[in-house]
């Protein structure tokens, strides 16, 4: 039985993300109850006391650091917790560090919450496999398992074809799917403005020749994680947001269609991975993977990313 109301998240990890997710869902006013857990007792604490500071100028709630026996009744655990990546390292590199994080955190999360009444979502990197791993160590059902995935890539995606085409981001419709990484491809073929093809809306924009700047703006959505930490040591605002925008989807049981990483069976020919492709969200959790219609090409380069996160999938002692 799916519950009515939503009140209640848990965040685990008080670094720059899960810090500035807590911001975000505390102006949203998504719950009414935010829990933060971190091993680091002292900035938990005082990440709880600047947030309690801005009360007054949004909806009311009650924010406090917490240990994981305070997380029982939680609607969402958000876990942002984990190695941050480093200047040069890629998501990849990250994976045997974090599941060891995982391996502790996951174990001491089960003890308090269940998948009738809880939705795991996983934000630290690599996210596609630590989701996986979550999934595992858990023994939660898929549906109630997800990973941030490629929802802000494809923000990024939206919001610079915006800027090439003069046209709002939010009337750009695409998807970039596939891992959260290196091997994420650019699903063009289902990209739109304004209802037409991207194709057929290039052709009437003028703005390039022969589709030229494509694989510019595909590159800089792939690198752009790359160039934030090298210019300020870390993202954190925009991955927020995204997983503010997860959380809104989920608490408000919108069905909204989100590329958050999800464990496939079967779907796009691809099992016992956890990938982005367009899924709809609710309370539930997932609810749905949607198999879109992609070209040839792209239906291989999502089948070489699953490959390649499989490949270090098993890798791991999970």
């Amino acid at each position: 039985m799916i519950k009515k109301d939503v009140n209640k998240a848990t965040i685990i990890g008080a670094g720059f993300v899960g810090s500035t997710t807590a911001y975000t869902l505390m102006l949203n006013g998504l719950f009414s109850e935010l829990v933060i857990i971190d091993i680091n007792e002292t900035k938990a604490r005082g990440e709880v006391m600047d947030l309690n500071h801005g009360i007054p100028f949004a909806k009311p709630a009650k924010i406090y650091q917490g240990t994981y026996e305070d997380s029982k009744g939680s609607d969402l655990i958000i876990i942002t917790a984990g190695a941050n990546q480093k200047e040069g390292e890629t998501r990849i590199d990250l994976v045997h560090k974090n599941t060891e994080v995982f391996r502790d955190i996951i174990s001491n999360v089960i003890k308090y919450n269940s998948p009738e009444d809880t939705i795991l979502l996983v934000v630290t990197n690599p996210v596609d496999i630590l989701t996986y791993v979550t999934w595992k160590l858990s023994g939660f059902p898929a549906d109630k398992v997800m990973g941030s995935g490629t929802v802000l890539d494809t923000a990024r995606f939206r919001y610079l074809l915006g800027e090439h085409t003069g046209v709002d981001a939010r009337n750009v419709h695409g998807y970039i799917l596939g891992e959260h990484g290196d091997t994420e491809l650019a699903a063009w073929s289902l990209t739109s403005i304004a209802g037409m093809p991207i194709d057929m809306y290039c052709d009437s924009c003028g703005c390039c020749k022969d589709h030229q700047n494509r694989q510019m703006i595909f590159e800089q959505v792939k690198n752009s994680a790359y160039e934030i930490i090298n210019a300020k040591g870390a993202t954190y605002f925009a991955v927020a947001l995204a997983v503010e925008r997860i959380a809104e989807t989920i608490v408000r049981d919108e069905n909204s269609i989100l590329t958050v990483s999800s464990i496939m069976d079967g779907q796009y020919g691809l099992n016992d991975v956890s990938i982005s492709v367009p899924t709809i969200v609710g309370r539930s959790g997932k609810k749905r993977v949607l198999e879109v219609p992609l070209s040839d090409e792209e239906y291989k380069l999502l089948h070489k990313s699953a490959e390649t996160l499989k490949a270090v999938i098993k890798e791991l002692k999970i």
